[in-house]
Parts: structure tokens; C-alpha cells; sequence
């Protein structure tokens, strides 16, 4: 690879090229002179030359080769933009591919000149490191980079959806030997068509036929010359499925409206009002109704069925207000009455984006007919949203054992036979069939956990759970109480022959550096739970409600924000203030950096100076935030230049330090028997209250 082209690289990504903890990179950069001189940046978030990095590492034994693939990344942020940074990586794509005689990707004729050179370097790269592994890598890369802009299905539940309009599909008459066709109208990055290539190889759905047609469209350019490239490699390396992907308005324009599928894979854009709704009034499509402009996701629905063959299946991953919004009951009583919606699946919180939810799959099939449901017919429900309890991503789940059961479940519900009602095989827990003319009412409310009741089984593991959970945590009191209790205050001399100085003179003296959080641009903050690469945002409203970071920032924002001093980043090792009197607190901030909202706190002390524990002990004590109240109003502020702490040696504050803790640790422990008992008494009274008394004989 050649070296005649430089980037800057942020701490961040040295810390990924060397394969270390950020903070590790810091204390070279503290302990070493010889660490290179940044060259751009801030002194809160600096850049270094990469060959400058690259030579550093080595001269001091801290890696001992640094792969092709790692250094291409810096190349591609030095690019800047999104757009401009996947269609170069979307050109290298298509130039590897075509090496390899399987060029199916348009190329990229309106790259910026800047770009060719990062696209040679890939390609240079590429053939030390392998075609799909460079690219594999890079993509990854930049889909972490653009969380926020660029929502993507998990693989485990592209596989789950792709294997449940399989296995819906195989009970239908359709099939045989004829080419299977798959679509997705809002495709991304190709991981749904992906998945469901892989899914017709291993499912041997494909045997004895042709090679299945894999079709799809997104609205933006580059994501769909990604998927396209990303579906040429699988192909290269033996897929099997011809791909067409095109950039279009599926909504709008189908590039592909001609064409009917057997099966619709769809994670649609979520609460997209921009959706055309004026534009389609009259759309031949809208066969179950006009869909209203606050629901885009039955927009995406309608439009599923309509690219359907007759009996074709359409899967499509869904926020859960779908199943249950006001606005939206008409078009889901059409749905149910002319037996188009076979099934809702609720998944556990965690299992794409926005991970703050529990959302859904809706299982669908194009009737064969107009003849609507049979009398009979009954929807499939099942709840597995509580099944692993909260989850903060797609990797908190157990996804084997969540897949097996929602298999399970489909295949159970024998969907060849969904019309008739005769003997079924028995459904597994937390799945129900109901009857479609009992859900016909002023609601049609589809949520599932509305209608699949929690069983005994469950109740009863979660309270032998949270039996558990409170005897290990009164143990954890005991312990800290006894430590505690050791403490003799009234040994502790003359209180008025202490000496304390304030935060203020503390930061003149160069002992802790003092820095306000501040307001953040609503456009860059997400809500959701936190994906990977991102940085969580704390507000004072979060502390207020007992809760944790309320948002995130991508990392790429929080390293140009923090370069600007637009944000304040408190690092591990930090204090954090809250300097709001109704949700006062102080902590050190440990593990990973955290983005401080307005009216929060960060001080950095200076380790030869300041123990963290012992400045955040001093700091959080009740007496020491009265006395640095402005008592004016309710909402009444701390100023936290006036805190006070001990003026004690080093030394000295080591013991201190340790019982700060220890009595953090007590706080931390009560609160959390506090949690637990409460949610041990609903338990126990919602199970008494069903009847359930039968105390065990000893």
C-alpha cells in the first residue's frame, strides 16, 4: 500500500489501529515525549499524522504490524461526508468485482477528484487483505460512523425474518420449481437480501431450480451502490442469488413496480411523514384503504402486499404504536378481514434501532382470492418482548434461543392450514391464536402483549429471581455497613481548625480543570438506547427522573464537537456535577466517556494533587451543597465554584477516598434492595390475587 498519502487520526483511532483502550493511548501520550505532535485538532480532542502514529508504534514495541485494512479508515474520514465517503468505498467495491469478472455494481462516475486516490489505496490494499474482507471492513466502518443517518437490520434478525417467510412460504401452494424472487422496497445496505440468500441456500428452499432473484431500492444513492456491491461479493463467493438493486422512491416511483415477488423483506424508514401522502391520494396500491399521513409504516405495508405475488409472503419489522394507533384501525380492520395479516410478533427491546422499543413483525400474505378470512380465522400473537428482560442492543440477546422459538411458534401454527379449524399443534408459551372477528372491535388493537397472558412459569422464575437478587444484595449492605460502622467521627479533631478551599481556587491553582456542559443541537441527539461507537448524553432531566443517559451522540459528532468546544465530554477518571439543587449529585465518571447536558459539571482533577474519590466525597456532601445554594426558587442552582474541599496532602486523602466510596457503594446497594423489594411485592400481589397460594411443606 502505498504511503504517499497522509491522514489525521483522532486518539479514537489509534486506540483501534493499535488495538487498545482510549485511554490507554492517553497515558502514552502523558508518559512519552516522544508521542507525536498533534497536527490539527484541539486540545480536547487533537489529530495526529497517521505515518507519524504508524512509526511511533512500532519504534516502541506497542504493536507489531499494523493491517492494510486499518489504515484505509483514516483515509476515508479525511473524505468528510457521508455521501462522498460510501460511494468511494461503493467504487472500490465495484472495481474489486470487476476484477474478479462479477461486476454488477454501476460505477461511481461523480466522484469528487479527491476521492480516486482513496479508492486506489482500497484496491491496493484489497489484494493483501482479500476482496470482501477489505471491503466487509470498511463498510462496517462507516456504517458505525453514520449510526444515526444509516439504520440497518441486525444480521441474527435479518436471518429470523428471512427464515419466517420461508418457512410461511413453504405451507403455500406457490413455489415449485420456479425462480424465486425476493424484494426489498427500502434495502439499505442489502442485509435483508442478504440474509435471505443465505436463507434459501441452507433451507434448500432453492434445490432442483434456479437461482433466486434478490431485487431491491433505496432512496439514497450511495446506500444502494453499497448494497449492490455488498451482494456482488456474496455472489462472487458463491451466493448463488443474481442481485438488481436501483436508487429510487419505492413510495413514489418503483424502479421496480413492474415486478411481482414471492417474498417482501422490509425494515422501513420509521415516522418518514415526508412519505408522498398527497401526491398517492388516489394510488391503485391502497386496495385496504388511503393510508393516513401519520402512518408511512401502512403506507410501507400496502405497498409489501401490493408487490406480492398471490400467496407470496411479506415480512416487515414495525415500531409497535403500529399496532395499536388510532389513526391507523381502519386499514388494520381490512387487514385482518380479508386475511392479508397472519401474524405480530413482539421482539425484545434491544433488537435493532431504535433499541428503546419493543418492535414487531408483521407477517403478511397476498389472498389468493377476494373471498377476505374464512370463518374462523385466527391471528398469530406471540410475546417475546419479555423473554430476556431489558436489552441495550441486538448483542444483549440470545438470539439462538429467540429465534428457535419464534420459529417454533410459525411452524406450530401450522400455516398451511391456517383456515381450518381443527386440531393444531400445540402453541409454545407466550404465543396464542385469537379469533379475527374478536379483535374487530372499536380499537383493533394488535399488540400482543395485550392478548398473550404472562404464565405461571415465568411469574414464578421472576420472583425466585428477584429472591436471589435481594438476599445477595442485603448480604452487600451488611458488608458495607459493618465497614462503615468501624468509623469513628468523633475522633476526627477540632472541626474548626480545618482548612477547606473552594473549586474556584482550585482551578486558578491548576489542581482540577473546571468545564460546563451545554445545550446540545436536538438534530444530532438520538434517543434511542446505544449502539455501538456512540457516546451517551446526560441531562439534568434524566437525573430528575431517576434514569440514566436520556440520548446519544455518534462518536464521530462528539470528536468534532469536542475539538470545537461545542461539547463537554466528561472522560473516566472525572467528577461530574450536578449543579441543580433537586437533583444534586456528584460522581466519578467511570468506564466511558459521557457528553454533560447544561447545568452539569465536569472536573478533571490533577492526579498528583487530587484523589477523584476523595474531591467527589467532599463535593457531594449535603452540607457543602447548602451552603453553596442560591436558595431563590425551587429549582434553585448550585454554584459550584464555591463547593469546598479539605485541603489534605495526597496522602492524607487515601482513607478518605476509601470510605467515600464505601459509603457510595451503601447508597448504591440500598436503593437497589429498594428496586427490587417493590417489584417483589407486585409480583407477589397480582400472583395471590390469581389464586396462585400453595406454600411449599417442609
Amino acid at each position: 500500500m502505498s504511503d504517499s498519502i497522509d491522514a489525521p487520526v483522532t486518539l479514537a483511532g489509534i486506540a483501534r489501529i493499535a488495538g487498545v483502550g482510549r485511554a490507554a493511548v492517553s497515558n502514552w501520550r502523558r508518559r512519552h515525549d516522544s508521542f507525536p505532535t498533534p497536527v490539527g485538532g484541539t486540545d480536547t480532542s487533537p489529530k495526529f499524522s497517521l505515518a507519524d502514529v504508524e512509526r511511533w508504534l512500532h519504534a516502541h514495541g506497542k504493536i507489531k504490524r499494523i493491517g492494510l485494512r486499518e489504515r484505509l479508515w483514516p483515509h476515508y474520514e479525511a473524505l468528510g461526508e457521508r455521501a462522498v465517503m460510501g460511494a468511494a468505498l461503493a467504487e472500490a467495491g465495484r472495481r474489486l468485482l470487476a476484477a474478479e469478472g462479477a461486476d454488477q455494481v454501476p460505477e461511481q462516475s461523480l466522484l469528487p477528484e479527491e476521492s480516486a486516490h482513496v479508492v486506489d489505496e482500497t484496491v491496493d490494499a484489497a489484494r493483501h487483505e482479500g476482496s470482501r474482507e477489505t471491503f466487509d471492513f470498511l463498510l462496517s466502518r462507516w456504517v458505525d460512523a453514520h449510526v444515526r443517518q444509516v439504520s440497518t437490520t441486525p444480521p441474527p434478525l435479518a436471518r429470523l425474518m428471512a427464515d419466517i417467510a420461508l418457512e410461511v412460504r413453504s405451507g403455500g401452494s406457490g413455489g415449485g420449481n420456479a425462480r424465486t424472487t425476493v424484494l426489498d422496497p427500502a434495502c439499505g445496505v442489502g442485509g435483508l437480501l442478504l440474509a435471505a440468500g443465505e436463507g434459501m441456500r441452507e433451507w434448500g428452499a432453492e434445490a432442483n431450480s434456479t437461482a433466486p432473484a434478490l431485487l431491491g431500492t433505496d432512496l439514497d444513492p450511495a446506500l444502494a451502490a453499497l448494497a449492490a456491491a455488498r451482494l456482488g461479493f456474496a455472489r462472487a463467493d458463491g451466493g448463488g442469488a443474481g442481485a438488481d438493486i436501483r436508487a429510487g422512491d419505492s413510495l413514489r416511483a418503483d424502479p421496480h413496480g413492474a415486478v411481482r415477488a414471492d417474498i417482501v423483506l422490509c425494515n422501513p424508514p420509521f415516522n418518514a411523514r415526508d412519505w408522498g401522502h398527497e401526491e398517492l391520494a388516489t394510488d391503485p396500491r391502497w386496495v385496504y384503504g388511503l393510508p393516513p399521513r401519520t402512518e408511512p409504516e401502512l403506507a410501507w405495508i400496502e405497498h409489501a402486499l401490493a408487490r406480492l405475488v398471490p400467496d407470496g409472503v411479506a415480512v416487515l419489522l414495525l415500531p409497535p404504536a403500529v399496532a395499536s394507533r388510532r389513526a391507523g384501525r381502519r386499514i388494520r380492520r381490512a387487514l385482518l378481514r380479508t386475511g392479508a395479516l397472519r401474524g405480530v410478533v413482539a421482539l425484545p427491546a434491544g433488537a435493532a434501532q431504535p433499541h428503546s422499543v419493543s418492535l414487531q413483525l408483521w407477517i403478511l400474505r397476498m389472498p389468493a382470492s377476494d373471498g377476505g378470512a374464512a370463518p374462523g380465522e385466527r391471528l398469530f400473537l406471540l410475546d417475546a418482548a419479555t423473554s430476556q428482560g431489558a436489552a441495550r442492543g441486538a448483542q444483549s440477546i440470545d438470539w439462538p434461543r429467540l429465534s428457535g422459538r419464534v420459529l417454533d411458534a410459525v411452524h406450530a401454527h401450522s400455516w398451511s392450514g391456517a383456515r381450518k379449524t381443527g386440531a393444531r399443534k400445540k402453541l409454545p408459551e407466550g404465543c396464542v391464536t385469537v379469533p379475527v372477528m374478536d379483535l374487530l372491535d372499536e380499537q383493533t388493537d394488535l399488540t400482543p402483549a395485550r392478548h398473550v397472558p404472562e404464565t405461571a412459569v415465568e411469574a414464578q422464575a421472576k420472583r425466585h429471581e428477584s429472591w436471589g437478587r435481594l438476599d445477595g444484595l442485603l448480604d452487600e449492605v451488611r458488608g458495607h455497613s459493618q465497614s462503615l460502622a468501624a468509623i469513628d467521627l468523633s475522633a476526627s479533631g477540632d472541626a474548626a481548625s480545618t482548612v477547606t478551599v473552594t473549586v474556584s481556587d482550585l482551578d486558578r491553582a491548576h489542581a482540577l480543570k473546571l468545564r460546563q456542559g451545554q445545550t446540545l443541537p436536538g438534530e444530532l441527539l438520538h434517543a434511542d438506547a446505544l449502539p455501538d461507537g456512540a457516546v451517551p448524553v446526560l441531562s439534568v432531566p434524566d437525573l430528575v427522573q431517576g434514569a440514566g443517559p436520556g440520548g446519544w451522540l455518534a462518536g464521530a459528532e462528539v470528536e468534532k464537537g469536542a475539538s470545537t468546544g461545542s461539547f463537554t465530554v466528561a472522560e473516566p477518571g472525572d467528577v461530574v456535577v450536578a449543579g441543580v439543587e433537586r437533583a444534586y449529585r456528584v460522581w466519578v465518571q467511570e468506564d466511558t466517556p459521557l457528553v454533560l447536558g447544561p447545568q452539569l459539571y465536569a472536573l478533571r482533577p490533577d492526579r498528583e494533587l487530587l484523589d477523584p474519590w476523595f474531591l467527589a466525597g467532599c463535593l457531594r456532601a449535603p452540607a457543602n451543597a447548602r451552603q453553596a445554594g442560591s436558595h431563590t426558587s425551587s429549582s434553585a442552582r448550585i454554584d459550584v465554584r464555591n463547593l469546598r474541599v479539605l485541603q489534605l496532602s495526597l496522602a492524607e486523602q487515601r482513607p478518605y477516598a476509601a470510605a467515600f466510596r464505601e459509603l457510595l457503594a451503601l447508597e448504591e446497594s440500598l436503593r437497589s434492595v429498594a428496586a427490587v423489594g417493590e417489584d417483589l411485592v407486585r409480583g407477589l400481589g397480582d400472583g395471590l390475587a390469581a389464586g396462585r397460594l400453595h406454600r411449599s411443606r417442609r
